[in-house]
């Protein structure tokens, strides 16, 4: 029996220990798991150019969708509800419809939106508590319906943290002082 070099041994263990994946096989051609990486790495560092400006587009998205509850609440726009037909001032739904317009304005022009949106995370947190899950009602938001709620709720916590961005007022003052 011959021995064998280890020159030839050597591919034949590493194919052993490292099967080959290639592209039929539905995996990567040899070699390229370091380019993926580099890529992975490139796509990231180029999305985190943009993160101050889609946190930007995220506070205005999500101010001129509240906007539209305070607005339907006090206007009847952009559509008139019944429920919203009698309403007061000094009342519980008075005072969050004076919460969304006033807030929601604020907090799409970026000004004070910290202040404004902590107060506007805590109006969420009250109404999915007071109404989604009181009487006996689930507490889950997928049962009780109160996905939206939560959703507003850290949106608004998240930029009370986070601030306004870039594109707002707060940052054109803070550029002025």
């Amino acid at each position: 029996m011959r021995a064998q070099s280890p020159a030839r041994t050597e591919p034949r263990r590493e194919a052993i220990l490292k099967p080959h994946v290639g592209p039929a096989a539905g995996g990567a051609a040899p070699g390229t798991a370091g380019q993926d990486r580099a890529t992975i790495g490139t796509i990231e560092a180029r999305l985190n150019r943009f993160q101050p400006q889609m946190l930007s587009i995220l506070r205005i998205m999500f101010g001129l969708l509240y906007l539209q509850h305070g607005l339907m609440k006090w206007f009847g726009f952009p559509a008139p509800s019944p429920s919203f037909a009698n309403i007061h001032l000094f009342t519980k739904i008075g005072i969050a419809g004076v919460i969304e317009c006033v807030g929601s304005a604020l907090v799409t022009a970026g000004l004070f939106t910290r202040f404004t949106a902590f107060i506007m995370s805590g109006e969420m947190a009250v109404a999915y508590f007071v109404v989604r899950t009181g009487a006996g009602t689930a507490f889950a938001p997928i049962i009780n319906g109160g996905n939206l709620e939560v959703a507003y709720c850290f949106v608004f916590l998240y930029l009370a943290f986070a601030g306004a961005g870039p594109w707002s007022l707060d940052a054109a003052l803070r550029r002025r002082a």
